[in-house]
């Protein structure tokens, strides 16, 4: 497993090993213990599964609050995606910044994004399907969400003139000044 730390303390690019031959691939995309020995210690209880229909989707920001706050592990099961996450931790040094990573069914990247951090992303090509993992179970009166568009955060979404597909809930999201995040910055890089 290659793991890439970013500018945000916490979110890491972990690239599993494939082995491949004339048939295809195996690749372990996650193993506890193995991670566990790295500093990245989570307990993952739910998978999710999305498929984003046309390229240009984006979806997010989106993050819960505790006691049901989620670290998520993403990756592309097929076609490809430009995934965001955001700080939101009070006192952190990147509070408000964002770093991200072209995920694809080919290059088997995933990003690991704890708590404390918006999530997001834009598909890159038609019928993107996007697999990831929570740490704590959805929690309908602990979902929240930012504007993608903050310009305070000023992420770039790779959509050139295009409008993004967007849910009426993400296009209605309140921006990061507007919103008291639960999240305080503790510490240290693993």
């Amino acid at each position: 497993m290659d793991v890439e730390h970013t500018a945000l303390e916490g979110v890491v690019i972990l690239t599993p090993a494939r082995h491949a031959d004339a048939r295809g691939f195996f690749s372990e995309s996650w193993n506890r213990a193995r991670m566990a020995a790295l500093g990245l210690d989570h307990d993952f209880v739910q998978d999710n599964h999305s498929l984003s229909r046309a390229a240009g989707t984006v979806r997010g920001l989106h993050f819960q609050r505790p006691p049901h706050a989620q670290a998520k592990l993403v990756r592309c099961g097929r076609g490809s995606l430009l995934d965001i996450a955001v700080d939101i931790r009070k006192g952190s040094p990147t509070y408000g910044q964002w770093a991200s990573a072209v995920l694809t069914a080919e290059n088997g990247r995933q990003l690991l994004i704890p708590e404390g951090f918006l999530h997001g992303f834009v598909t890159l090509e038609d019928e993107t399907e996007i697999i990831y993992k929570c740490s704590d179970y959805y929690a309908p009166d602990c979902d929240a969400a930012v504007r993608f568009d903050d310009p305070d955060i000023g992420i770039d979404w790779q959509l050139g003139d295009a409008a993004p597909v967007l849910s009426a809930k993400d296009a209605a999201a309140p921006l990061l000044r507007e919103i008291e995040s639960p999240f305080i910055f503790k510490g240290s890089r693993p």
